[in-house]
């Protein structure tokens, strides 16, 4: 449990103001609150989730223990690049109504995301990802959820000061971590 805890937590923090969930917000603001749009964010936060979680099985199987460390610093480095790099853009001048496009888009943005990446550093160190990724798919439930119902969050000023101190923890903390298990 509390694995499963500390990856809610840890994976909601890294959350926010997301690529992710600030498409839902504003895709959610434009087209007003299509119970659609928020199944396909879930879906998609889910399946992302689960193939991090799947990925930490398999690597887990292949990569002996101080290996392990440095393959889950890389995931933090890249989680904290990802939230220090890739900021969310200006909402779409002509946001497309279809679903499908939805759910590609927001596939693309969270298999790249801190998130799952975050996920698949949890699931490598505490051998453990079960509860890695059902704490990271409750953490996407949440978030994305949160953006649907409350668009406004998209236009919070605080969120991507918020994102870029996210991206600096996971950034040295995966630093940190690959040092170690080079050592």
């Amino acid at each position: 449990m509390s694995g499963f805890l500390f990856a809610f937590l840890a994976c909601l923090l890294a959350s926010l103001g997301a690529r992710d969930q600030l498409l839902v917000a504003q895709m959610s603001a434009r087209q007003g609150q299509r119970p659609g749009l928020l199944i396909v964010a879930l879906f998609s936060a889910i399946t992302c989730t689960a193939l991090a979680a799947w990925l930490a099985t398999v690597m887990a199987a292949e990569v002996p223990g101080k290996a392990k460390l440095v393959f889950a610093g890389i995931a933090l480095v890249l989680a904290g690049g990802e939230a220090l790099l890739l900021a969310a853009k200006k909402p779409p001048a002509e946001p497309t109504n279809s679903l499908f496009a939805a759910l590609v888009v927001l596939a693309a943005q969270q298999l790249t995301d801190a998130v799952r990446f975050l996920v698949l550093a949890l699931a490598l160190l505490t051998a453990s990802p079960i509860t890695a990724g059902l704490g990271g798919a409750a953490s996407g439930v949440i978030g994305l959820g949160a953006a649907w119902m409350m668009p406004e969050l998209a236009s919070q000023k605080q969120l991507p000061i918020l994102r870029r101190l996210a991206g600096v923890f996971l950034l040295a903390a995966g630093v940190l971590l690959g040092w170690r298990g080079m050592s």
